[in-house]
């Protein structure tokens, strides 16, 4: 029997469908309006459920921000969090004293490992248009040696993630945003050293696919039984081997079949997530992700006592200086300076 490559299309739901060794993703898109001088919206917040503001009115959603959108701090164990900011800016801070804002094609790559409390906030720094918002976060589990590991960060700066770019035999193109992974000659930035994504037999992968209108490209196939998820979530005709991709759906596809993307008549998006499975049991109780349910129950107990470090910040909401540029203060003290 002729393997199509394809083994399910469902629609996408929230948060987004993941496999092994991914455990969540979310894509998140507002059109937040002009900033005020807390940079928070210049608009009413009547009529939201400020707290656990998650329905999109006028466009836009608070999430669980009081005067400032984002997630106030929080806890995380036992996994990382990939978040790949394509607009718009996220302050991070978090228990250790890390520091930075990132976005407009930046990617913070965090290992929570034994537990790290964090805080992400959309700063609207622009009193004079809008600030529109647009990310991707991704939650990458831990195999059970790095549960425990010592919290980290790594800053993967927009300059610094490579683009593969295709063009078919008619001239159209298609460009891949390799935040993980390789495709031909571009090899992405190194993650965060005790990842999964740190082996490079892993074939851990996330790409960010754009093409053109009429564009064709044939993802490449692996030898190995690795789990391939294709989200489609921009533009309007796609065919996945000749058969269709509806928008908003996402496949789940055989790696080790060649399958041809063809776009239609409109620009699409797709985000690629991919990587061998850890294959270890999973108990996930809210952010923390261990093997067993004892486990989670000790770390619970952990996060009461300790606070992962406490939260060294004058708030729970903490941004940044308005005037302050792209940077990431880390839990070593080094500094990065983006502009």
């Amino acid at each position: 029997m002729e393997n199509t490559g394809i083994n399910k299309i469902e629609k996408l739901s929230f948060p987004w469908q993941t496999q092994d060794p991914f455990l969540f993703c979310v894509h998140h898109e507002d059109f937040f309006p002009k900033g005020n001088k807390d940079l928070g919206p210049a608009a009413s917040l009547e009529g939201r459920m400020i707290g656990q503001d998650f329905t999109i009115k006028d466009g836009w959603r608070m999430y669980h921000g009081s005067k400032v959108p984002g997630f106030p701090a929080h806890p995380h164990c036992g996994f990382e969090t990939v978040t790949a900011v394509r607009k718009g800016l996220v302050d991070h801070s978090d228990s250790l004293g890390a520091a930075g804002r990132f976005g407009n094609g930046d990617v913070q790559w965090m290992t929570a490992g034994k537990g790290v409390q964090h805080s992400e906030m959309f700063p609207l720094l622009k009193e004079n248009e809008e600030n529109p918002l647009e990310l991707f976060q991704i939650w990458l589990n831990l195999p059970r040696d790095n549960k425990k590991v010592e919290p980290h960060f790594a800053m993967l700066w927009k300059d610094t993630i490579p683009v593969y770019k295709h063009k078919d035999a008619n001239g159209k193109s298609t460009e891949i945003e390799v935040m993980a992974g390789k495709v031909g000659d571009e090899t992405a930035p190194k993650p965060a050293p005790d990842s999964w994504a740190a082996n490079p037999e892993n074939e851990v992968a996330i790409w960010h696919i754009k093409m053109e209108p009429g564009a064709e490209f044939t993802l490449p196939s692996t030898e190995n039984k690795i789990n391939r998820n294709l989200y489609f979530f921009k533009g309007k005709d796609f065919k996945l081997n000749d058969t269709d991709l509806p928008h908003y759906h996402g496949a789940y596809l055989d790696a080790r079949a060649d399958i041809k993307l063809k776009n239609g008549e409109e620009e699409a998006r797709l985000l690629l997530l991919q990587g061998k499975p850890i294959n270890e049991p999973v108990v996930q109780h809210g952010p923390f992700v261990l093997n067993y349910p004892a486990e989670v129950r000790e770390t619970i107990m952990e996060f009461q006592k300790t606070e992962f470090g406490g939260w060294p910040w004058p708030s729970y909401e903490n941004v940044h200086d308005k005037n302050k540029g792209r940077f990431a203060i880390h839990a070593d003290g080094r500094e990065e300076i983006k502009d």
